[in-house]
């Protein structure tokens, strides 16, 4: 049996404002504790601290995104992973649905674009790393995916479907 079989690991960075959101989740939870601490609020000071404890839970954890590119044989699979501990599908398909795979700004690429196509972007968003885009056909929806493969998923992709792989600006 001739398996391909390639793994990916990118790590999203992490917007600007990201850092002052936790600062922010940081100084209400502080305020939340001393709130909670109060003899005058009783229990509604507690339920505040629970909730922002609950709030600021779900910003760190969401804070922080990898996406994992993983291609076996015929299939294509893009997990996206919440703060290294909640993974979850974001995208899969085969290489029958796949038109082409080419970097992003190519004229290869920029061919098979339509206007109401779906753009999901998969990628670390790092300006000077080479993103590819991906095309896919499925049933009557086109979907435009940005992504960061390594050179063993595209050799895969490549040994797979020759064609529909342009690895060449």
């Amino acid at each position: 049996m001739n398996e391909m079989y390639a793994e990916w690991l990118v790590k999203r960075k992490a917007p600007a404002y990201m850092m002052l959101v936790k600062v922010l989740m940081v100084l209400v939870c502080v305020v939340a504790f001393f709130i909670a601490v109060s003899p005058l609020l009783g229990i509604f000071g507690i339920l505040v601290l629970f909730a922002a404890a609950g709030a600021a839970y779900f910003v760190f954890r969401n804070s922080e995104v990898e996406f994992e590119y993983l291609y076996v044989t015929n299939q294509l699979t893009i997990d996206r992973i919440y703060g290294k501990t909640k993974r979850k599908k974001a995208w899969e398909g085969s290489m029958d649905e796949i038109q082409i795979v080419a970097p992003t700004g190519s004229t290869e690429a920029k061919d098979h674009e339509t206007n109401n196509m779906k753009v999901l972007d998969f990628s670390s968003r790092t300006p000077d790393v080479k993103t590819y885009t991906l095309i896919s056909q499925s049933g009557s929806e086109s979907t435009k995916i940005i992504f960061e493969p390594n050179d063993k998923l595209l050799h895969c992709m490549k040994m797979t479907a020759p064609r529909k792989i342009v690895d060449r600006v």
